[in-house]
């Protein structure tokens, strides 16, 4: 039985079918026809979106039409249509993206009866904005997988409102001047291939977007990007004073008195020397002061004003420059989940399920809030013809009142993610399936960290897990992952089109978090009882950038542009053009540097080569920035709580971009795969707030998979087992203590499968494979780990006695060489004696030396014997039922999954399906 392929569709060409999951039985068919649009709404409740599959069928029946000029559509809509579709083209565009631009130029341009029957709600504005003038305006959303091109469908749309304008200019239903909105800079400036005004090396040039003879005329329109920053409110300038309104504002200040203040969340604190500074500069003034019985002040009330720019004034700066006067602009929003109306009613103290960081949900709250309240103020003043949007999660996040985890009701074209890994169009990302230990404790890294800590390294319910014990306990998945990486850039080496390095990504919780494992890594400091990371191609050796880290304050900054210092600015760069080799150049074989890098690079004086170009691993606290198309990511590791799926889809979605898109003899894209540990993506979309009921066993359903019934096994019917006693010989080791180096507890072996449409892994589709530590086992001699680890022990032992350091050193090698060669410490497969040089174990040798030794009891074995029933032997074929407890998904058994009582039967059943000597096994 060979493995089905999970894509299965051509990126050029409609979905004919699609992986269906069985119910509860873990396991996928293929089904006829394209995949229903739908989400996952509350209860992970599959929810159709009826707009969506209403509005397919009609434009598939247009769409042949418009190609002929009939159901509706203009001259140049024709002309663009053809072009796009022609066979001849150099660059074949994906369907996902035809149909994305197509069902707005349908919705658009289609013929009254094809449109009948299709309403599409408005984006209605509250109560208190309509007493201030401000109406509703039309927003229609483009859903897209990450991966899926939606700058390109951007382009399509610009291009063709456009070149519509300029052909018929009284016709409203186009525009000619297109504001674009994007939620960061990093994404503005390469948004910047959209602007006509580029010529030959526009996006419209480029992808072939546009025939040449109507460049001209594209060029009469403009295109204009801006990061949602721009739309906040100027204050405190004298042009602002002159232009906008007088606003008297209210504050509480508490008074911080340092150490013995307890500082409440929400609330403003200041010390009293900087109060009474402020007070003098006429800042404010106070009209009521609290204080405590003592006569000590708590808190004063005080009045301050400034003045903020009025909308017309806001307009005028955010578009004047580019579109003068112009009213009627077509808007295209990006990542526009940023973007919707937080609920006037909502509590303003809750926070939103998926921030588990303040700062995160006051940004959340302001971006919101600054980005909708723009779009309100240019509809106002200008008019917005329409307002496009285009997300891979348009979703309601939270503070949306009964709207809450549920998806914008204005989309209008789906191609979700599991379409385009259907289609190839993204790497398949492969979780952990199941682990030498029996269970699956990496796909949840940081939940079996925490499992595995004391409470005094976990520090309690308010402190931080500490960051030493962290790294304790990941270490061994880390030097898994990182030994899959490596495989993975020597293969990339020996080829020779790929010049490229492959990007490991491992993102943690907090910055204490991502600096000890950033020196670590980097060969920088090794924390006290951990072996050194051992891996040199990552380590910052020689001048060489090989690993960066990127914290949350620093993302922050590269957001907003708002940079306050060079090395930011610099770090912004090299994130940017991570897995690229070279600059785009003009017509004249000219690098075209992005707007201020090539006088950062003259200031700093560095080369100016894309400064990411060799980065081979990033360690960040942040989900890095939105729009980041690296397309060589191909490990990721998380180090941290998810509290949502939204969160799990930002991580993993920074690893879905292809690297190849060479059409194989099949007429499909190749599989290429992203390796992940440690974030517990669902691949259902976005779940709805958490619930306060407890929620009940899943039933999992195991059957026979008619699709593997070469691995059918006839079995006898037992009806009871008897015990028969047997002595054993076994080797006494009362006079040292052993160190077991025990797969149960930190597993070495893990396989990886492709996450079902659904849930959970896939046991059928695609590549199952096997990452383990065999890279660090090739590449380590025992006698080198030996000297490594004496060599720290001795440094770190030195200070406890007078010794001199070499003396010392010799006598502590011929300790830990003997303490190798007793006996004392082994490893049973698929366990090896160079894993004892992981930690935990590095370090539990290490206190063993120090502490002592002490001895390991004898143990006995018993043997059971079956007694038959004699009703004959029963089949794997006849195998059907529900359980509720802990399932195994499995590749080399009859069954989709065995259900276990024990973590016994769950290792012995990973050791089976992972043996090469197993032809096939099942639970009795």
């Amino acid at each position: 039985m060979t493995d089905k392929s999970i894509i299965i569709s051509s990126p050029y060409h409609e979905p004919a079918k699609h992986w269906q999951m069985v119910t509860n039985a873990g396991y996928s068919e293929l089904q006829k026809g394209r995949r229903v649009a739908m989400y996952h709404g509350e209860d992970d409740k599959e929810e159709e979106l009826e707009l969506v599959n209403r509005i397919r069928p009609l434009v598939k029946k247009w769409r042949e039409e418009a190609m002929r000029g009939e159901g509706g559509v203009s001259r140049t809509t024709m002309e663009l249509l053809k072009h796009w579709h022609s066979e001849e083209r150099k660059h074949k565009l994906f369907f996902a993206q035809l149909e994305a631009a197509e069902t707005i130029i349908f919705l658009t341009e289609a013929r009254g009866d094809y449109l009948q029957g299709i309403d599409i709600p408005l984006d209605e504005v509250g109560e208190s904005k309509k007493r201030d003038g401000f109406t509703a305006f039309s927003r229609w959303c483009c859903k897209m997988a990450t991966g899926g091109g939606k700058t390109t469908v951007m382009a399509m749309l610009a291009a063709w409102s456009i070149l519509n304008k300029i052909a018929d200019r009284g016709n409203k239903k186009y525009c000619d001047s297109v504001l674009v909105i994007c939620p960061n800079i990093t994404i503005r400036e390469r948004l910047g291939e959209l602007e006509p005004q580029r010529g030959e090396n526009s996006i419209y040039r480029t992808r072939d977007l546009v025939p040449k003879n109507l460049m001209p005329d594209l060029s009469q329109g403009r295109v204009l990007t801006i990061n949602w920053h721009v739309l906040e409110e100027q204050s405190a300038t004298a042009k602002v004073v002159k232009t906008g309104r007088r606003v008297v504002m209210t504050e509480t200040i508490y008074y911080d008195y340092g150490k013995e203040t307890k500082k409440q969340k929400g609330k403003r604190y200041m010390t009293p020397e900087d109060f009474r500074y402020k007070e003098n500069l006429n800042a404010f003034h106070v009209i009521r002061e609290k204080k405590d019985k003592e006569g000590n002040t708590q808190s004063v009330e005080i009045e301050s004003e400034k003045y903020i720019e009025s909308d017309t004034a806001l307009v005028r700066r955010v578009l004047g420059r580019d579109f003068g006067n112009k009213q009627n602009i077509l808007v295209m929003n990006d990542e526009a989940h940023h973007a919707y109306r937080l609920h006037e009613d909502e509590d303003n103290d809750g926070q939103i399920e998926f921030l588990d960081d303040e700062d995160a949900y006051e940004e959340y709250i302001k971006e919101a809030t600054v980005w909708v309240d723009g779009l309100d103020k240019i509809h106002k003043h200008r008019t917005i013809s329409r307002c496009l949007d285009f997300s891979a999660t348009p979703y309601f996040l939270g503070k949306a009142g009964k709207n809450s985890g549920r998806i914008f009701p204005w989309v209008v074209s789906d191609f979700s993610l599991s379409d385009a890994i259907e289609s190839g169009l993204v790497k398949i990302p492969q979780f952990p399936a199941s682990d030498s230990a029996g269970g699956n404790y990496y796909y949840d890294l940081w939940n079996w960290v925490l499992r595995k800590m004391t409470p005094q390294e976990r520090g309690g319910k308010k402190a931080q897990a500490s960051p030493v014990a962290v790294l304790k306990y990941a270490h061994t998945p880390i030097a898994i992952m990182a030994g899959k990486w490596e495989e993975k850039r020597k293969e990339w080496e020996k080829d020779s089109k790929e010049k490229r390095p492959p990007v490991f990504i491992i993102v943690c919780k907090n910055v204490n978090l991502a600096k000890t494992v950033y020196k670590w890594i980097t060969g920088e400091e090794t924390p006290s009882k951990i072996k050194s990371f051992g891996i040199e191609s990552l380590q910052n050796t020689n001048g060489k950038i090989n690993t960066i880290r990127v914290d949350s304050k620093v993302s922050k900054e590269m957001n907003s542009g708002k940079s306050k210092d060079d090395e930011t600015r610099w770090m912004r760069f090299t994130l940017a053009t991570i897995g690229k080799t070279d600059w785009q150049r003009d017509e004249q074989g000219n690098p075209m540097y992005p707007p201020e890098f090539e006088a950062l690079a003259n200031k700093l004086n560095r080369a100016k080569t894309p400064p990411g170009r060799d980065v081979r691993c990033i360690v960040s606290v942040s989900m890095l920035t939105e729009g980041w198309d690296c397309n060589t990511v191909t490990n990721i590791i998380g180090l941290r709580p998810f509290m949502s799926q939204l969160l799990c889809e930002q991580v993993v979605g920074r690893g879905l971009r292809r690297a190849n898109y060479e059409i194989n003899i099949n007429g499909y894209l190749d599989e290429e795969y992203a390796y992940i540990f440690g974030v517990p993506f669902d691949l259902a979309p976005i779940k709805a707030s958490a619930t306060t009921s407890t929620p009940k066993a899943t039933q999992n359903r195991i059957c026979a998979v008619p699709d593997k019934s070469d691995y059918e096994i006839s079995f006898p019917r037992v009806e009871r087992y008897r015990h028969e006693i047997r002595e054993r010989l076994i080797v006494d080791i009362d006079e040292l203590p052993t160190v077991n180096i025990n797969s149960h507890q930190i597993p070495p072996v893990v396989n990886m499968a492709a996450s079902n449409m659904n849930k959970g892994a896939l046991s059928s589709l695609g590549e199952m494979s096997k990452i383990d530590l065999e890279n660090y086992r090739r590449e380590n001699r025992l006698q080198e780990l030996q000297f490594k680890m004496t060599l720290q022990w001795a440094r770190e032992y030195a200070n406890k006695c007078s010794i001199p350091q070499l003396m010392l050193f010799r006598q502590l090698l011929k300790i830990v060489r003997r303490y190798f060669d007793s006996g004392k410490i082994f490893a049973k497969h698929p366990s090896h004696i160079k894993d004892a040089f992981m930690s935990p174990y590095y370090g539990n040798i290490i206190e063993h030396l120090n502490n002592g030794i002490r001895p390991d009891a004898a143990a006995g074995e018993s043997v059971e014997l079956p007694c038959y029933d004699g009703r004959g032997n029963g089949s794997t074929a006849d195998v059907d039922f529900n359980s509720r407890r802990d399932i195994i998904k499995v590749n080399k058994s009859h069954l989709n999954a065995i259900a276990t009582d024990s973590k016994l039967e769950a290792r012995a059943a990973f050791c089976l399906d992972s043996n090469e000597q197993v032809k096939a096994f099942v639970k009795n």
